[in-house]
């Protein structure tokens, strides 16, 4: 079986981080989120990954390039030379995702987290002969949000409803698709949108499915709703490997920290909290509902929470960073230094406080 996961462009919602790398790269729960995806595609036999890209695609080949023989899984780069939507990027790799085995591929976008149930998705495609099968998630607002209208028993889509002002349905689009390849002559080489312009079309004739996502869902590709995920994604890890999180008397809640990581004397970390390979937290540290990227060091007596720290960075002796603070890679936090959602970009020292939310360049 093969896949495509949908890349796209620059990532500006979660810059800086994207500054330094591509936003697929960018580390989730100690590991870049695209890889969380492929290793669960690997589990269901997916034997070769198209990366759908317009932005960097030799970073990415070449930071994959690791994981391929890894993993043993084929890892290729289709590159849009002009913005194609959600659905152009499926005909431009037409000729990698067709093999002539008439087997169904899946395609991801990029920013999903979830358990990813794929092997429950192809049993649940194969059982309804759907043309395309997509995963569908509850939501407590569907009038921010396309509705997807289904029959409760079958699954079948009856259509699509965007930004509904009246309900008529709590199920939206979660991002991962199971579809034979017939869909693709049905999509020509320019800027369409899948959801838009493709799947209304099936659904008009009566092959579209829709299967619910059992467990969390979360598209991370903002810093608050990464902060969330975060969270839902280690409350997974509990349920199904806790063997994976941290334990000790300076642990609270879910708290995943990297083999290579040192923790000092005192610290209370957690809850929701992952430290990343190489980190270094010292003596009397408080972090919770954040992420401390690899190699990064945070001193005595500091307080972290709900922010993101980056690769590399250091925070002072006593300094607070809190509400929804991103640090760049190589960012440095003076001793003492308050941050109150402070956006920094890379490569910069921070020596005064930063009062209210704010981008330093």
């Amino acid at each position: 079986m093969k896949a495509l996961i949908l890349v796209g462009g620059f990532g500006t919602r979660l810059r800086p981080l994207t500054l330094s790398v591509p936003k697929p790269l960018v580390d989730f729960a100690n590991k870049p989120m695209i890889l969380h995806q492929i290793e669960a595609l690997k589990d269901v036999g997916v034997t070769e990954v198209v990366l759908a890209i317009n932005y960097q695609p030799e970073v990415m080949l070449n930071f994959l390039k690791d994981f391929e023989s890894k993993l043993g899984i084929k890892i290729t780069c289709s590159r849009e030379t002009e913005p194609l939507g959600t659905a152009g990027p499926l005909a431009l790799a037409r000729d990698k995702l067709i093999d002539g085995s008439g087997e169904p591929f899946f395609v991801l976008n990029s920013d999903v987290i979830s358990e990813y149930p794929f092997a429950e998705l192809i049993r649940f495609h194969k059982s309804r002969g759907s043309e395309a099968t997509i995963m569908v998630t509850k939501v407590e607002e569907p009038s921010k949000y396309g509705v997807v209208v289904m029959e409760e028993e079958t699954g079948k889509v009856d259509r699509f409803v965007e930004k509904p002002q009246m309900f008529v349905g709590n199920k939206i689009n979660a991002g991962i698709y199971l579809l034979n390849p017939s869909v693709l002559d049905r999509i020509e080489l320019k800027r369409t949108s899948i959801e838009k312009e493709v799947f209304p079309k099936i659904a008009a004739d009566q092959k579209l499915y829709a299967m619910v996502l059992p467990g969390f869902w979360m598209d991370i590709g903002q810093p608050k709703d990464y902060i969330a995920g975060l969270r839902l994604y280690l409350e997974a890890v509990r349920r199904r490997k806790p063997y994976k999180l941290a334990v000790g008397p300076h642990i609270v809640g879910n708290v995943l920290v990297h083999e290579s990581a040192v923790i000092g004397e005192g610290c209370l970390i957690g809850p929701d909290v992952a430290i990343g390979p190489g980190c270094v937290v010292e003596d009397g540290v408080r972090l919770s509902r954040c992420t401390v990227m690899r190699a990064a060091r945070i001193k005595k007596h500091s307080c972290i929470s709900s922010s993101i720290i980056g690769w590399h960075s250091t925070v002072g002796q006593w300094a607070r960073v809190e509400n929804m603070t991103i640090l760049g890679e190589d960012v440095h936090v003076c001793d003492e230094v308050y941050s109150n959602g402070g956006v920094v970009l890379p490569h910069k020292e921070i020596k005064s406080s930063i009062l209210k939310p704010a981008i330093v360049m």
